[in-house]
């Protein structure tokens, strides 16, 4: 895919400013830059709104900030809000608290095909990681340097071939991994017009597959993934998940459910009502 593919993110965050701070400056250190930012933000304080202010100043992008009142878990809504403000015909979306790899960008755009959306990965960090993470840190690649997380309190195991993977390796892993190539709120990336033909995401659900759900209407589409699950690369901060609830994620499994039983392409309680 051509490098001038234009191309924006979109990154969901709700009350977690110190990880939203360290997730944009990944996104200022890639090597190829997306054409704008776009937060979608489900009902912070004004704490996250002055991270924002502060790193808008020097931005080689825009940091385009979309709030909503705080209601509950409704990431769906926002993100829906943020479709209506982007300008790239190619989304890549990701969380407040995913740092990604300075060829992330770069990744998507070079893996972007027609008919096609890509599933990237992430590594997990321990809470004490997550906290020694600095700017600094990210901007020089300590962030990703597996023997720096190591004694910053990561264990190594065999998942830190997510970090450290390159070329044949990372194409026979992307292969020869058994997770599927789903639609993952994290890490995914799809063409705006893939998207708005499916009318973006279900607002009936909240926290539980929401995401995928998506993906699972695109699939329904005759949209195919991509799995770049050891190419794509975040580490995902450690934080607690006050709002997470059962009920949630019995009635997203209802509408997941109800989705491939009837084969839906799109969905009536999205972007357009």
């Amino acid at each position: 895919m051509k490098k001038n593919l234009c191309t924006s993110v979109i990154l969901s965050t709700y009350n977690e400013p110190k990880w939203l701070e360290k997730v944009i400056v990944g996104f200022q250190n890639q090597i190829e830059m997306p054409a704008e930012l776009v937060i979608a933000d489900d009902g912070s304080t004004q704490e996250t709104k002055k991270v924002i202010d502060s790193l808008r100043t020097h931005s080689p992008f825009p940091l385009i900030h979309v709030w909503q009142e705080d209601d509950g878990f409704q990431k769906t809504k926002i993100l829906n809000k943020a479709l209506h403000e982007v300008t790239g015909e190619y989304i890549v979306f990701t969380d407040g608290d995913c740092i990604p790899r300075n060829d992330f960008i770069k990744v998507h755009k070079e893996n972007a095909q027609k008919g096609y959306f890509l599933s990237g990965g992430y590594f997990k960090l321990p809470l004490q990681t997550s906290q020694s993470i600095t700017t600094q840190d990210i901007n020089n690649g300590n962030a990703f340097n597996i023997n720096w997380l190591v004694n910053n309190g990561l264990k190594k195991t065999y998942k830190t071939l997510k970090l450290t993977a390159s070329g044949w390796q990372q194409k026979a892993l992307n292969f020869l991994t058994p997770a599927g190539a789903t639609w993952n709120g994290h890490n995914a990336s799809g063409w705006f017009s893939d998207i708005i033909y499916t009318n973006g995401f279900d607002e009936r659900m909240q926290y539980g597959g929401e995401d995928r759900e998506l993906g699972e209407r695109l699939f329904n589409a005759g949209i195919k993934s991509k799995q770049l699950r050891y190419s794509a690369i975040v580490v995902h901060l450690d934080h607690k998940r006050g709002y997470v609830q059962p009920k949630m994620m019995l009635k997203n499994n209802e509408i997941r459910k109800q989705t491939k039983k009837q084969k839906l392409t799109q969905t009536l309680y999205g972007l357009n009502r």
